[in-house]
């Protein structure tokens, strides 16, 4: 691969960050960095390949010359420079929601559809981390037997929102245990010993933007459009790593000795099943992983043809900058 110049729109961030040391890790060929981020921001210094490297104010000019920009800054700020950066020739990866949905823009997770990178105009959008671990897992076992149902409630660690999300945890958990009640600041309600299944607006149905991105993504993901898919998101006060309890069901009978097998063989993710012996995913062992774990594969008890389990990953390494790294070492 020869070196590129690649971008990282909200490099201060905690996704940015981990893009950052993504692209180092796996010696993706940068032949200049380019770390920006808003005026707030600017004049920071990030670190990459044991250098500190000066943050820039995003601007109309900024992309001028880039091959890669990997966004991580929000919704509102996709919108307005991935197109300016589009324009200015380079191919936008965008960690947002913004995108996703367009039907002109691929939503690639790497293991499932990377073929999709090829119809891009200019910019390819990286999905919800919580979609991305579980259609990572669900995808092997659809190509075997056939989702044809999935049912998904997620507990979402506080990095999914961000590195104020993380001190507000830190702190109220200190302020709780000092008998002191925390008062709530990112979230509605304290996080501290809490559980939120509150994750994005709600709307007339009282679903809310999270579950709705797990029905639309997984199906433009995995190209089920019909796919049924239900479920619940949930913020939990954890600092790092999202679990999913899965219900999946198929169009034909799979065992569960049969989906562990699969699921070994599968690209991305390992198996973690021995729950006798008290073996199985958890959030601690994620952290810092690149692959998605699997466990607790066992026969649902109230469908037929449907297996259930558990699902743990990084959400700010396969659920976010490292899938967006593996996009772009796809390009």
């Amino acid at each position: 691969m020869s070196g590129k110049r690649v971008a990282v729109l909200g490099a201060t961030g905690l996704v940015g960050r981990e893009m950052l040391l993504t692209l180092e890790q796996r010696n993706f060929a940068v032949s200049e960095l380019v770390p920006l981020a808003s005026a707030r921001s600017a004049g920071k210094t990030v670190r990459f390949k044991g250098q500190d490297v000066t943050v820039r104010e995003v601007n109309e000019n900024a992309f001028k010359d880039v091959d890669i920009a990997l966004f991580s800054a929000g919704g509102k700020p996709s919108r307005q420079w991935a197109p300016i950066a589009a324009r200015s020739g380079a191919v936008v990866i965008d960690n947002s929601s913004a995108w996703r949905m367009d039907p002109e823009v691929p939503l690639v997770v790497p293991e499932i559809n990377g073929e999709d990178v090829k119809w891009n105009k200019g910019i390819i959008a990286n999905p919800n981390c919580s979609t991305i671990q579980a259609v990572v897992a669900l995808y092997p076992l659809h190509k075997a037997a056939g989702l044809e149902y999935i049912n998904i409630s997620t507990y979402q660690s506080v990095a999914g929102t961000g590195i104020v999300a993380v001190d507000e945890l830190a702190q109220g958990a200190k302020e709780v245990l000092d008998e002191k009640e925390p008062a709530p600041g990112v979230y509605p309600h304290r996080i501290a010993f809490n559980l939120l299944p509150h994750i994005g607006a709600f709307d007339d149905q009282g679903v809310s933007e999270e579950e709705w991105k797990m029905v639309n993504e997984s199906r433009k993901i995995m190209h089920l459009p019909d796919l049924k898919v239900s479920g619940i998101t949930v913020r939990v006060p954890v600092f790092r790593g999202h679990g999913e309890s899965v219900v999946a069901q198929f169009k034909r009978e799979i065992t569960p000795d049969e989906a562990r097998e699969i699921l070994r063989n599968a690209p991305g993710v390992i198996v973690v099943d021995d729950p006798k012996n008290a073996k199985y995913p958890m959030p601690i062992d994620a952290a810092g992983k690149d692959e998605v774990l699997v466990g607790r594969i066992r026969k649902d008890t109230g469908l037929d043809r449907a297996l259930a389990m558990w699902v743990v990953g990084d959400n700010l390494r396969k659920g976010a900058a490292l899938n967006a790294v593996q996009i772009a070492e796809l390009l």
